[in-house]
């Protein structure tokens, strides 16, 4: 039986990329040798059809088909969740019950720009619970550059307090280093249950996340053994040695960060380290220079040469 997600969930999710042939179709090969990749380099969990998996792109019938594939990869060894926002209540519905019948720990949900205020978000919430019967572990996606829909901490408190099945917050509101310790403040203060935080934005702001209450990561940055070292060392307090290795890779994880192209490099590092087989993006989407490839030869060459003083 699939052990469901609950607020103690820790370490690292990675946001699966999900990789496409040449043509444009999903590469249920690559999809394979992605999830074995991200599973040997130590992930605690995989999150799949997220913004970064590009997921509004997907057909229903594609979404479902690899889920159903990745879930079954993944058989059981650390949990899955699967991003099902949608703007129809009934598809969000019947995605998140077919993910968590093929076994899926949880399912992620971000509000829309229509959501303005506190009242609006709230209220959405409560129904996409309601919806799911409120039995499926959910997790918040508070990523307001993306959604237009930014969420005060006392609407988070309103959550935590009223819809028990949410257990996660995907913290990637950017700046949000102040929100996340007054959540943080605010939840101890009031004696409310303690939600599991994960934070996004490529690993941007990890080791800052981390020391003021983060739990670990939920992103897609294409050297996963790090954020997961990362995290291990913040755990055993090595607070010291966690920022020494995450500075290692920083100029790589802020490359990544860019705007527009950051999916497509990610995807190209994903490639040259074997995990997939195509680079490609589906269309409409970004493609990388001549010139953006020697920025990423130039800074992996850099990032060996600094591993390799730090051993």
């Amino acid at each position: 039986m699939t052990k469901l997600l609950n607020e103690k969930a820790s370490g690292v999710y990675i946001i699966s990329a999900t990789p496409f042939n040449e043509d444009g179709t999903i590469d249920m090969d690559s999809a394979d040798s992605l999830t074995d990749f991200y599973l040997d380099k130590g992930v605690d969990g995989i999150t799949i059809l997220g913004i970064m998996g590009e997921a509004p792109k997907l057909t229903a019938e594609e979404s479902k088909a690899f889920m159903k594939h990745i879930i079954k990869r993944v058989n059981g060894r650390v949990p899955v969740v699967v991003g099902v926002s949608n703007a129809g209540m009934d598809n969000l519905a019947a995605l998140a019950n077919s993910a968590m019948d093929l076994g899926a720990a949880g399912v992620m949900v971000a509000p829309f720009a229509a959501h303005k205020t506190d009242e609006a978000i709230f209220n959405y919430f409560a129904a996409v619970d309601k919806a799911l019967g409120s039995k499926i572990p959910l997790i918040y996606q508070d990523y307001p550059l993306t959604t237009n829909a930014t969420i005060s901490i006392p609407c988070l408190l309103r959550i935590i307090r009223e819809i028990p099945q949410m257990v996660m917050l995907k913290h990637e509101e950017w700046p949000g280093l102040a929100k996340l310790s007054a959540l943080r403040k605010k939840t101890a203060d009031e004696g409310l249950r303690r939600i599991s935080v994960l934070c996004g934005n490529g690993g941007l702001f990890l080791p800052q996340e981390l020391a003021r209450g983060a739990d670990g990561a939920m992103t897609g940055f294409a050297f996963p053994e790090m954020l997961v070292e990362v995290c291990k060392k913040f755990a055993d307090g090595d607070s010291e040695g966690a920022e020494d290795l995450y500075d290692a890779y920083l100029p790589l994880i802020r490359y990544e960060q860019q705007l527009g192209i950051g999916l497509a490099v990610r995807k190209e590092i994903l490639r040259r380290r074997g995990a997939i087989k195509c680079a490609r993006a589906r269309a409409p989407g970004p493609t990388l220079t001549a010139e953006d490839h020697q920025d990423i030869d130039r800074l992996l060459r850099r990032l060996d040469n600094k591993l390799a003083s730090l051993n």
